[in-house]
């Protein structure tokens, strides 16, 4: 059993996707960010960065005590290694896996994050800080549409935790001022990504769950931090 801790966000969905994927016994437990539920102690004492998502492997393969994990490309990373899919196991294209999840996790993540912060919530609109990050996220969008264009189905050739990764940052494009129809290749591994029916099933479990949005007391919390809010 896995135990989920889990929000509607972009890097949360890269977990329930692996997980439905995989077809692994999980539980979810929400954490509500937008309400502070990310600094209880108990969630503290799992994930440090208070951040979601984290998981409790309750089963790991070595037989000893439950394992806790925090930063979403790691518990990717782990889970596939635990059940040995979704990432190759040859060198090369275990590799090949590997560089396009740091990709997503040191680029198109970050990067598209600040996106949305600066095009969304950000008090005042600052027009080099929105144009920086779109004109980033389009580069990112360009690289991987260009990586895809050999004709690759998914991103290390069969699908895998790159993918789930990368995903779900590009479902909110038209957030981040992009149009898939300029990037073909991106737009038709989008899609197939999209038609997978563990796909369907991880956004719909994230349907299923009452988000208030982005209130002035939900940017208070989630924006506002500093080394005095590590408790």
């Amino acid at each position: 059993m896995i135990d989920l801790y889990y929000w509607t966000t972009p890097n949360g969905h890269k977990i329930t996707l692996f997980l439905e994927e995989a077809g692994l016994p999980y539980q979810l437990h929400t954490i509500n960010i937008g309400r502070g539920e990310q600094f209880a102690p108990e969630f503290l004492a799992i994930a440090p960065n208070n951040r979601i998502p984290a998981i409790v492997d309750q089963a790991p393969s070595d037989g000893g005590a439950p394992i806790p994990l925090f930063e979403s490309g790691a518990i990717l990373l782990y889970l596939a290694d635990k059940i040995g899919r979704f990432v190759p196991q040859d060198l090369r294209e275990r590799n090949v896996a590997l560089q396009w999840l740091f990709w997503q996790m040191g680029g198109l993540g970050p990067m598209a994050g600040q996106n949305h912060h600066f095009s969304q919530y950000a008090p005042e609109k600052l027009p080099y800080a929105i144009e920086r990050y779109t004109k980033e996220t389009s580069r990112l969008y360009g690289v991987l549409n260009k990586h895809l264009s050999d004709g690759r189905e998914y991103i290390a050739g069969e699908y895998s935790i790159a993918d789930m990764a990368s995903y779900p940052w590009v479902v909110p494009y038209e957030r981040q001022g992009q149009k898939l129809e300029d990037f073909p290749h991106l737009a038709a591994w989008f899609a197939r990504v999209a038609a997978r029916p563990a796909t369907v099933k991880a956004y719909a479990i994230a349907e299923g769950i009452r988000n208030p949005g982005m209130d002035e007391a939900a940017k208070k919390i989630l924006f506002g931090q500093d080394a005095s809010t590590v408790r």
